[in-house]
């Protein structure tokens, strides 16, 4: 019988190696696998290349992993925000080493190693530094540059429930990069709230086949979204809670460790 789900966080991430290339799902917080980067923290591996659209958010999750100096490199399209001064620190350092992606390059790199594409040719940052010398050539009157494709030894991904098989729903946005990034990396792994079984899955509407995903491990409900349902609560970066009042429209910001933190906004 195939069973996919594994007891605990550490189980899941046993192997992963010093020296990994591992994917990150998550735009900015939403999406982002706190649990399994914080058991990834606890397991000690180190100079890893992590590919995720942000370089962390705050001092949690990603953030942390950056801190703890496990990250050798990142491979991202955003690494800059008014709350990504971990990454900030480290680059102006010189402790870490940044490739940087246009965002739709970053996907479609992803994509096509999950697809079995070994690289495609984009309009996408043809003239700029960032392809300097690579590949060009003309289609139909417009310049294209080569851009390989872009896979992974592991794919960190959130979702919100799956089944023993191994599919996968995700929780409106927090869906972003985890179905591609789930298709091109040797072995994926998928924090959810809950596991269901199988056949309580729509599979029409599955974004995640199991054949892409090697373990599932169940993490519980987040105070805010009980059986997932969204109940709330203004929160600054670190998802931690604010005062009420505080409209997070208007710009407010709150300090963490004497750092702004961002605008508030809701979970």
């Amino acid at each position: 019988m195939i069973d996919k789900v594994v007891a605990d966080v550490d189980e899941a991430l046993a192997d992963i190696h010093d020296g990994a290339t591992i994917m990150i799902g998550g735009f900015g917080r939403a999406g982002q696998p706190v649990d399994l980067i914080d058991g990834l923290i606890r397991h000690g591996a180190k100079n890893l290349t992590i590919v995720s659209n942000n370089a962390g958010n705050g001092d949690v999750g990603l953030a942390a992993l950056l801190a703890a100096r496990r990250v050798r490199k990142m491979i991202c399209s955003f690494p800059r925000q008014n709350d990504s001064w971990v990454f900030d620190g480290l680059y102006r350092a010189g402790e870490i080493e940044l490739e940087l992606v246009p965002q739709g390059n970053l996907v479609e790199r992803i994509r096509a190693a999950g697809a079995g594409i070994p690289a495609f040719y984009s309009p996408t940052g043809v003239g700029t530094q960032l392809y300097e010398g690579a590949e060009v050539r003309e289609f139909g009157g417009r310049e294209y540059v080569l851009v390989e494709a872009l896979g992974a030894d592991f794919a960190l991904i959130q979702g919100l429930r799956a089944d023993r098989l191994g599919n996968v729903v995700y929780r409106k946005t927090a869906r972003n990069f985890g179905p591609p990034m789930a298709t091109a990396a040797r072995t994926t792994i998928v924090q959810v709230d809950e596991v269901v079984p199988v056949g309580a899955l729509d599979p029409e509407a599955i974004p995640t086949p199991g054949i892409f995903v090697d373990r599932v491990v169940p993490v519980g409900w987040r105070p805010w979204l009980p059986n997932g349902e969204f109940v709330g609560g203004l929160v600054d970066v670190n998802g931690e809670p604010v005062d009420e009042g505080i409209d997070p429209h208007e710009g407010h910001t709150k300090h963490t460790e004497g750092l702004p933190s961002g605008v508030e906004g809701t979970r």
